[in-house]
């Protein structure tokens, strides 16, 4: 492997892996400020209870996300610097607010969240959590913004004299039509990880009859939010594709498996191509239905792999303008696949739940656990199939991969980089899985550890009475 590959499979690894705690860092943030607001509202203890323990699991996630985000920003100054020397007066505004603006804001309230327990006023203690949520929105926003712009580059100018992109409408790169529809379904795909999550670690407790008290209304939240957000990948998830066509045609096409134009287009359920994924041997299809994904009709056209490799011939030159078809269309039916089955297992979990009920059958807990890991699957499979289908661009019509790539970087160097990176991020997986199942099984703590004790009338030991329940 050259340079390139090398780079690129550095920032896949790295960036793989640091999406998988991102979503579940939206996601429970929004649940844990849900539960203590339903304290607040009902004084009912096993809430705060509730707020508590899943409080606990997102702080350990929430760490774990800046350790491994940090990785990201630094490859882009060691590994990409032509990328960076090109884009970085568009590409490094939305980065620099993210960190200045929205991961401030989220540090700086979680830090009153976690050690204001019993020494803010608690309707201030709850609008802490809820800030500390819409600073992770707003991060998503700012991050997204900056890669919406990789697939679809509005707002610059190309100045010949420096070779460089110049930043002409900052708005136009917050507002660009990529990013209004690919924020709605990252954050909805957020909320369903968050609410697989919660229902896996309840269903593991209530399969042991354990704090059914708490555990119980978790399981139902979580669903109920699942359910919800499905939906709301579905609808944001059609819009996106429909973008992706008019922007990105063989984008879509390669998500199809598509080498030959229709009209009307079948959606294929299941495809065989030839080795190299250039030409399609066996389909199993179903008529009309990518038409209507693609443009909303279902007498629509989609453009095929070999019509759009020639017009992309004659608008940017001779190439293979053509990404790893077979990496496109798997990771896309992954994408789509285990969104249809977070939906079911949230409708059919909400249905066992109903009229106060518990399941008896020990499947459907052991069911509920395993879900979990759908949502980590499905949002590994979206962002790889975003990135690897934009392929052989960075930024795309503009700047290829093969010219962002640090020229003064060996591969030699870059493959010890990726080993290193690897192994360490291996090691920071073990601790993560390690601590979350760890406090995942101890449960939630008792009524008596979360209620302070009644006042002594000595204010001698108020900061260690408060630090019994910082995390």
């Amino acid at each position: 492997m050259d340079s390139v590959d090398i780079a690129r499979w550095q920032f896949g690894i790295t960036t793989v892996y640091h999406f998988l705690f991102v979503p579940l860092t939206i996601g429970l943030s929004a649940l844990v400020a849900g539960l203590e607001t339903a304290w607040l509202r009902t004084g009912r203890t096993h809430y705060l209870r509730a707020t508590k323990f899943w409080g606990k699991l997102f702080l350990i996630n929430f760490a774990m996300g800046i350790v491994t985000g940090i990785v990201q920003e630094f490859q882009f100054g060691m590994n990409w610097s032509d990328y960076s020397r090109f884009v970085g007066d568009i590409f490094g505004a939305p980065l620099a607010i993210e960190g200045l603006l929205a991961f401030f804001v989220e540090s700086t309230f979680l830090g009153l969240w976690i050690f204001g327990w019993d020494r803010l006023d608690r309707r201030l203690h709850n609008a802490c959590i809820w800030l500390v949520h819409i600073g992770t929105l707003l991060s998503a926003y700012f991050i997204l913004a900056a890669n919406s712009w990789m697939q679809h580059p509005v707002g610059y100018r190309i100045d010949h004299q420096t070779g460089r992109a110049v930043l002409t409408d900052f708005w136009a790169v917050l507002t660009n039509s990529t990013q209004l529809v690919s924020f709605p379904h990252t954050i909805t795909a957020a909320f369903v990880t968050g609410g697989l999550f919660m229902a896996g670690v309840s269903a593991w407790h209530l399969a042991r009859r354990k704090n059914i008290e708490v555990f119980r209304p978790s399981l139902k939240v979580a669903l109920a939010v699942t359910a919800v957000a499905s939906i709301g990948v579905a609808i944001t998830g059609d819009l996106q594709g429909k973008v992706m066509t008019e922007q990105q045609p063989m984008k879509m096409a390669a998500a199809e498996a598509l080498y030959k134009t229709e009209q009307p287009a079948s959606f294929s359920i299941f495809t065989v191509g030839t080795p190299d994924g250039h030409k399609e041997v066996f389909g199993i299809k179903v008529p009309r239905v990518l038409s209507f994904l693609a443009t909303g009709s279902f007498d629509g056209e989609v453009k095929g792999i070999d019509d759009v490799q020639a017009a992309e011939e004659a608008r940017f030159g001779p190439g293979d303008y053509r990404p790893a078809v077979p990496v496109a269309y798997w990771n896309f039916r992954v994408m789509a696949g285990v969104g249809i089955l977070t939906a079911l297992v949230s409708v059919a979990g909400l249905w066992l739940l109903r009229r106060g009920r518990l399941p008896s059958n020990r499947w459907v807990y052991r069911a509920g656990v395993l879900s979990l890991t759908l949502p980590f699957i499905g949002n590994s499979a979206g962002w790889i199939f975003t990135e690897t289908g934009r392929q052989p661009w960075s930024v795309f019509g503009v700047l290829k991969t093969s010219a962002s790539v640090s020229p003064g970087v060996s591969p030699t160097s870059m493959l010890i980089s990726v080993v290193s990176l690897t192994a360490l991020y291996g090691v920071l997986l073990i601790i993560e899985v390690g601590l979350m199942l760890k406090y995942a099984k101890a449960g939630p703590p008792t009524e008596d550890e979360v209620l302070p004790p009644p006042p002594s009338g000595d204010d001698s030991d108020d900061a260690e009475r408060s630090l019994a329940f910082a995390y």
